[in-house]
């Protein structure tokens, strides 16, 4: 239960910075944060895969719910929620993840807390994209979008997490 709150109250704050916040930037088309895909990242290490990929399918259906999309945030938040373990496993090691803890930069460093972001992030936004584009033909046009819109996502997911992880104790 110690878990299962901070947990929630991330998942939902997630959910309506996304909507309310993030959704109705209109600076630029090439500007199209997705910062909700933090619940995700900052899920413990620990958590058991069949978990994780709960929470991804949880979160992608709301968020498709939510902006009206058909399944494009299900689809590429469920691919970053089944590849997790893998990339944490290679990222921070086998030990260091059956250890268990929050992804933080205070737990495992700033340059591979950031790298973890980027990978996760990038994954996420190609998928996303990829599929919200559903053509070739302007292929520039989208991997500029990637880009762009996974540069700001990772410096606004790195916010909230430092927000998040400050308070909470080394090993939750």
């Amino acid at each position: 239960m110690h878990r299962t709150l901070p947990y929630l109250g991330l998942f939902a704050a997630a959910v309506l910075l996304q909507v309310f916040l993030f959704d109705n930037l209109s600076i630029s088309i090439y500007f199209n944060p997705l910062v909700y895909i933090v619940f995700i990242a900052l899920l413990p290490l620990d958590t058991l895969p069949v978990v994780v990929l709960g929470a991804g399918l949880a979160l992608g259906v709301t968020m498709d719910c939510a902006m009206g999309s058909a399944g494009v945030n299900t689809i590429a938040t469920l691919l970053i929620a089944f590849l997790r373990p893998a990339l944490v496993g290679m990222l921070y090691g086998r030990e260091n993840a059956r250890e268990g803890g929050v992804p933080s930069s205070a737990r495992f460093g700033e340059r591979l807390f950031v790298g973890y972001l980027v990978v996760l992030t990038l994954i996420h936004h190609t998928v996303f994209f990829s599929l919200e584009a559903l053509s070739w033909t302007h292929a520039l046009h989208t991997l500029l979008r990637i880009v762009v819109s996974s540069a700001v996502s990772v410096g606004f997911i790195w916010i909230i997490a430092r927000i998040f992880t400050a308070k909470l104790p080394m090993r939750v």
